[in-house]
C-alpha cells in the first residue's frame, strides 16, 4: 500500500534530520545544512497545514508552498552532493525522494487548481 503524501513527507523530513546529524561539520556544510533542514522539514509542515484549509484555494496555496519547498530541498541536496560536502551514497536516495515528492505535489496542485476554476 502506498504511503500518503503527508506520511511520506514526514518520513522524508526525518531522513533530512538524520542526514544533518551525521554530516561532517565545516563552515560551508553548516550553512547549506541549515538551508536543507529548513526547506526539507517545511515540506511536510505545509502539507499538514493544508489539511486545515478553509477552502480549496487555501489548500492549493499551502500545497504549492510545499511544492516550492520540495524544489528548494532538491536543490540543496544536489548542491551538497556535487560540491563534495556529502557523498553520493548519503544523498542519492534523498534526491530521488525529493524528486518524487515534487511530482506528487505538482499533480495535487494542478488537479486542485483545475477543479477550483
Amino acid at each position: 500500500m502506498a504511503k500518503d503524501i503527508q506520511e511520506r513527507s514526514f518520513d522524508f523530513a526525518l531522513q533530512i534530520v538524520e542526514l544533518a546529524k551525521s554530516a561532517a561539520r565545516t563552515p560551508a556544510s553548516d550553512v547549506l545544512m541549515k538551508q536543507l533542514l529548513r526547506s526539507g522539514t517545511s515540506v511536510g509542515a505545509n502539507i499538514e497545514e493544508s489539511r486545515a484549509g478553509y477552502s480549496r484555494d487555501e489548500f492549493a496555496y499551502k500545497m504549492n508552498i510545499s511544492l516550492k519547498e520540495a524544489r528548494e530541498t532538491h536543490y540543496w541536496l544536489r548542491l551538497l552532493k556535487e560540491s563534495g560536502l556529502l557523498k553520493s551514497q548519503q544523498v542519492d536516495s534523498l534526491i530521488d525522494e525529493a524528486d518524487q515528492i515534487k511530482k506528487i505535489l505538482g499533480t495535487i496542485v494542478s488537479k486542485t487548481r483545475g477543479k477550483s476554476k
